[in-house]
């Protein structure tokens, strides 16, 4: 069997720059000449690591971006537990370490990455914003957990704002878009030129608003928003930018983070250029819990997920998909990965043995390996590698055990993200929340000087009434009042006493 092995390993030997993953093994035998490797050039094919709880998914996704970071490849990880923000410090070396690598036959240095920590709170590293525009109808739509009439209406609003220029940059620039259509002339503008829409379905669209306020969602959204050429960026050393999105704090929040995740990915497919075949990528994805991705998602959305992995390529960008079970990714997309990275499964009842089975019939044959039996054997640490040569064509499957991580295999403390968030040009760029003027601010300037007008017109039509109040017909009322009368009377009868013509004492006691 190592004989048939090492038949294969000139396949492992590349012209080009490769990484190395680890060694062969056939049985429980470790064959340190024949090292695995991927060429870096396939690395922008897209790939899968998959496994069962604890086998090792997270140290491969570790490794992977180790490998391509001193390549000078830039990596993006989701970090949905926590447990890859060990790897901007050095590693330790431990015996298990030493042991493992004694047996490959390999070296281990501790080696430090540069890294950048985000966070979509805001909590956790520096703050990742998009706009409600560059999210889009669609995306957004799937966050609020609409209906296909919702969505619709939510299409018209988007449209009603471009066309009028009002930008909608946060959650705010679109609660007040749903009241200002339900305006009856907006409403009647808007149903002649885009359609109908109901109160129903815009009062759920604001009550769906609220829910994800509520959630935090006013943080995501807005502006500075995210620049996606800072993730492509090379240090001194050569070494490639590793950026650690943090969302332990997210977990309960899967829609959000996997649908920003989404308008990323978009976001860099729109902004990077061509660049065709290169002798490494440019930037390398990886998403883990791949499954939120696809979970829930419309025709459309996957339709446009489809035309990404096989077009974001061209531009020089590897998407790599961790998830437990590759089933959980489409067909359609996973017949596009060039690169499976295999840990152990669990067969438990029938219905697994089932899949098992079906599952290894999707790898290449082997004249060495029953992968169907290897599938449910491979320890800890080590996986079934299949990748592609430098020609795109597929490597045969390999029981591979894995080098172990340079970097720390552990989480960093609280006193060591800050002095890396400190420490970050980034922070300062995105630090500080910026509120410029959009669709709420247009919206309220515009209901301001409504109403000025209106007071002033009310002003001008009550103008004429005060003057005819204040008028002649007023004054005479005011001399035939009784008081006038009284003032009047005593002024006379002063007059005429001072004058001497008030008459005999007993008319004055008349009065």
């Amino acid at each position: 069997m190592e004989k048939k092995l090492l038949y294969h390993k000139n396949r492992f030997e590349f012209i080009g720059k490769a990484i190395t993953l680890g060694a062969a093994k056939v049985g429980n035998n470790i064959i340190a000449d024949f090292p695995v490797s991927i060429p870096l050039l396939m690395m922008n094919r897209h790939g899968v690591i998959a496994g069962a709880t604890g086998t090792g998914k997270t140290k491969t996704l570790q490794l992977l971006a180790e490998e391509l970071s001193l390549a000078g490849v830039s990596c993006l990880m989701m970090d949905i537990k926590g447990d890859l923000s060990g790897i901007g410090r050095p590693g330790e070396k431990k015996d298990f370490i030493s042991k493992r690598h004694e047996a490959l036959k390999m070296e281990w240095n501790a080696v430090q990455l540069p890294v950048t920590y985000y966070s979509l709170s805001g909590k956790e590293g520096i703050p990742m914003r998009a706009t409600l525009s560059e999210f889009g109808p669609l995306l957004l739509s799937r966050i609020l957990g609409l209906t296909d009439i919702q969505e619709g209406v939510l299409q018209v609003i988007f449209k009603y704002a471009d066309d009028k220029n009002l930008p909608i940059l946060d959650i705010k620039d679109l609660q007040e878009l749903c009241k200002h259509i339900q305006e009856p002339e907006v409403n009647k503008e808007i149903k002649n030129q885009y359609g109908l829409i109901t109160s129903s379905s815009i009062s759920a669209i604001l009550r769906a608003l609220l829910e994800l306020e509520q959630q935090g969602g006013n943080v995501l959204f807005g502006e500075p928003s995210f620049d996606v050429q800072d993730l492509v960026q090379v240090n001194s050393e050569g070494k490639g930018m590793c950026s650690v999105i943090r969302l332990s704090d997210m977990q309960n929040k899967p829609k959000l983070f996997s649908t920003f995740m989404l308008c990323l990915m978009a976001e860099i497919y729109q902004t990077f250029p061509e660049r065709g075949d290169a002798d490494k990528p440019l930037l390398c994805i990886f998403i883990d819990e791949a499954h939120l991705i696809f979970e829930n998602a419309s025709k459309v959305l996957m339709e446009q997920l489809q035309m990404m992995a096989r077009l974001i390529r061209s531009k020089g960008i590897g998407l790599y998909f961790i998830t437990q079970n590759p089933t959980d990714i489409p067909d359609e997309i996973l017949g596009q990965l060039g690169l499976k990275i295999q840990h152990a499964l669990r067969a438990f009842t029938e219905k697994d043995r089932k899949a098992i089975k079906a599952m290894a019939d999707n790898f290449p044959p082997s004249d060495i390996y029953n992968i169907s039996e290897l599938l449910t054997s491979v320890g800890i640490g080590e996986a079934i590698v299949c990748g592609l040569d430098e020609k795109g064509m597929p490597l045969p499957p390999i029981h591979t055990v894995m080098k172990a991580p340079k970097t720390r295999m552990d989480v960093i403390s609280p006193a060591e993200l800050q002095e890396a968030l400190n420490s970050s040009n980034l922070s300062k760029k995105y630090g500080q929340l910026v509120d410029r003027e959009s669709a709420y601010e247009i919206l309220q300037n515009k209901l301001k000087k409504e109403n000025e007008e209106d007071e002033k017109e009310e002003v001008k039509e009550e103008a004429p009434k005060k003057t005819a109040k204040s008028g002649p017909g007023t004054f005479e009322k005011i001399l035939k009042s009784s008081v006038t009368t009284t003032i009047v009377r005593e002024v006379t009868r002063g007059l005429l006493g001072v004058l001497g013509l008030g008459g005999t004492s007993r008319r004055r006691r008349r009065f």
